[in-house]
């Protein structure tokens, strides 16, 4: 960005800082801070191993320099703004996910729909976090972290002391890394009648297990349940592999009774016999990967990572970074919620065509001189996209 454009987000990013106020986070004192501040070159530089005492000096350091980026470590320091990472004394850490919605699979194709993935996705992480590992809600924290997804913050002491390969492990349970199916889908002898030799019978895990057993029978029934209800159930099962008209016609006529829908979450999956194995499991396959929760892996195991600080602004975006609770999660728009700056004119130089919708508006773009207000200038020139005046 040239001059101008640095000075005008400066000020505008100075005059946001002046205006709130924000809260830092609990043992602030004992984090490390850093800064990338506005800058015409191309090269990012970030400014670290800086502590506060204050909340008085964190809210000054934001009104004085206005950062492009604001970052505090996920690590508590005996040391936090000794300069060598060997030299902080390294306590415990907060337990952080990263869900970039960028990153998700699938195809997108627009900034909103970009966000809606990433927040879909952060609810299933809380099904998780919430019923398979039992945190307390007020000891999850999701922030909108202001760009392309969402974070989750998680400060129970269980988890404060963990290493990184125990948090690695955390984020291979939500992922569904490593899953064995013939975990999942057991293989049970049965006495046959008289004279007859054994039998053989599969066996799901019930509704009422516990992790992901429970959980790949719930969905295993409501998935097919919601296919087998519509009329062209038959035509959607055939397209799984494996899948002809007669098995698919059985899979029909066992979801739409419910007396072999109660047999199936006890886990007796008995009433599927002339469904080969190889079946059952594509479609068990089939729900591990919608019901994992796709996270940064990297983010999470590490222990000394710098987070974005909720409250701060990005700029990359010109958003808000936001803390919310749950059920604030469910009604967010981050297009209309995270957008802090007004309704103003102001003109800008477009360099390239740019599309986005804020504050439900659809605003499109094209090259040259245009007047846009503020929150849509500011968005587009920390994208990039323009110059000021």
């Amino acid at each position: 960005m040239n001059e101008k454009t640095r000075n005008f987000l400066v000020n505008r990013f100075q005059a946001y800082y002046s205006q709130t106020e924000i809260q830092p986070p609990q043992e602030y004192a004992s984090r490390e801070w850093g800064f990338i501040h506005f800058s015409g070159s191309s090269e990012t530089f970030m400014e670290r191993h800086r502590a506060f005492g204050s909340e008085g000096e964190i809210l000054d350091q934001l009104k004085g320099m206005a950062p492009a980026h604001a970052y505090y470590s996920v690590a508590y320091y005996e040391y936090p703004a000794a300069p060598k990472m060997k030299e902080k004394n390294w306590q415990k850490a907060d337990l952080i996910f990263d869900i970039d919605s960028d990153h998700l699979p699938g195809k997108i194709n627009s900034y909103a729909e970009m966000l809606e993935k990433g927040k879909k996705e952060t609810f299933k992480l809380m099904d998780f976090l919430l019923d398979d590992f039992g945190f307390d809600e007020n000891d999850v924290h999701i922030v909108f972290s202001g760009g392309r997804g969402y974070h989750c913050h998680i400060t129970d002491p269980s988890v404060l002391h963990l290493e990184s390969p125990e948090r690695r492990e955390i984020v291979d349970y939500v992922s569904a890394k490593g899953m064995d199916l013939d975990r999942i889908l057991d293989i049970k002898e049965v006495s046959g009648d008289a004279g007859r030799e054994s039998a053989q019978m599969l066996v799901l895990p019930s509704e009422e297990e516990g992790g992901w057993r429970g959980r790949i029978n719930r969905y295993f029934i409501s998935f097919l349940q919601e296919i087998t209800a519509r009329d062209d159930a038959e035509k959607l099962l055939t397209g799984f592999k494996g899948v002809g008209k007669k098995t698919a016609q059985q899979i029909v006529e066992v979801f739409r009774d419910e007396s072999q829908i109660e047999v199936l979450k006890k886990g007796n999956i008995d009433v599927l016999s002339g469904v080969n194995k190889k079946v059952i499991n594509a479609l068990i396959e089939e729900g591990i990967r919608k019901m994992s929760a796709v996270v940064d892996e990297p983010v999470t195991s590490d222990i000394k990572r710098l987070i974005r600080f909720p409250g701060s602004l990005h700029g990359g975006s010109g958003l808000k970074v936001m803390s919310l609770t749950i059920d604030e999660l469910e009604k967010f728009d981050p297009l209309k919620d995270a957008v802090v700056f007004g309704e103003r004119s102001v003109r800008l130089k477009v360099i390239k065509p740019f599309a986005v919708q804020m504050k439900g508006k659809d605003i499109e773009v094209e090259q040259g001189e245009q007047e846009l207000p503020e929150y849509a200038a500011v968005h587009l020139m920390c994208r990039g996209a323009a110059e000021y005046g």
